[in-house]
């Protein structure tokens, strides 16, 4: 076992460079450029081999979770987090939760983590406006390369990486949309932005809610000197909420950080933080 990290190092490095490999593949062959049937079978040989030995690294970490006492599916998770970068696992379960959220949001389905007896705190209208006119600007771009760029393959590759920036904006803003923040019947408040953030406070944590209006220009739950996180959209905030004690979250590129008082928009603020009243005195009581 004393090679193992090694020769997962080895397995990492070498699917990432056949998933390269492959991706440079598919680019050319969707430009039209000729690659020779040898590379073509090298490459799937490549592949292939990539396969094999990343499977048989999950079983042999599979297996030697399963020595511990784990159950089939915790060895399984836990081979995983030991075979594949946590980077890519945290990309993986990006896109993943977007897609979703694209598609409860095209089907219209209810909001996502809002049960009954919770309030829903919308506030993706905020960003509506910012967020059509950059997709505007995107699919122009989108088509404007298209029709300048006269090498095939730099044609291909810049219509991929356009075409998945359209995605982005729309995926984006409808993981706003069906995942609001929430105030839940037991007292605990759920902030989130999109799949980017979600931020949980006990129940009983919040000491005072207020409508504030600011405009800060901080990054994305960026915590202050002063232990505050804003949680912007459009640049402005308009609830601010005092904890009693801080409160642990991830943000959005994955760093731990701590706040005590957590500034949001809502859509509608006084609403919001009636809300938040409500539950606070129902705590007390």
């Amino acid at each position: 076992m004393t090679g193992l990290p090694v020769v997962r190092t080895l397995v990492r490095w070498s699917a990432s460079a056949t998933a390269l490999g492959e991706l440079a593949l598919v680019l050319c062959l969707a430009s039209g450029t000729r690659v020779p049937p040898v590379v073509r079978a090298g490459m799937g040989l490549v592949t292939l081999a990539a396969v094999v030995a990343m499977a048989t690294l999950l079983a042999v970490d599979c297996r030697r979770h399963r020595r511990t006492g784990l159950g089939w599916r915790p060895a399984a998770v836990a081979a995983v987090a030991d075979a594949v970068p946590t980077l890519v696992r945290r990309l993986v379960a990006h896109e993943a939760r977007l897609f979703t959220s694209s598609l409860r949001w095209v089907s219209r389905r209810g909001p996502h983590g809002v049960r009954a007896g919770d309030t829903a705190v919308p506030y993706a209208s905020g960003q509506a406006a910012v967020m059509y006119g950059l997709l505007f600007v995107s699919v122009v771009e989108t088509v404007a390369l298209a029709y300048l760029i006269p090498w095939p393959l730099l044609h291909a590759i810049t219509l991929v990486v356009d075409v998945w920036g359209v995605y982005f904006v729309i995926a984006l803003h409808a993981s706003c949309v069906v995942r609001p923040h929430v105030i839940s019947a037991d007292g605990s408040l759920r902030l989130r932005y999109g799949v980017l953030l979600d931020i949980r406070v006990p129940a009983g944590h919040v000491a005072a809610v207020r409508v504030d209006r600011r405009f800060p220009e901080s990054g994305l739950a960026a915590v202050d000197a002063h232990g505050a996180a804003d949680l912007a959209v459009a640049s402005q905030v308009t609830v601010t909420v005092e904890l009693r004690e801080p409160v642990a979250f991830v943000r959005p590129l994955g760093k731990l950080a701590r706040a005590r008082t957590f500034r949001f928009y809502a859509d509608d603020p006084a609403a919001a933080v009636a809300a938040l009243r409500a539950r606070a005195a129902l705590d007390a009581a």
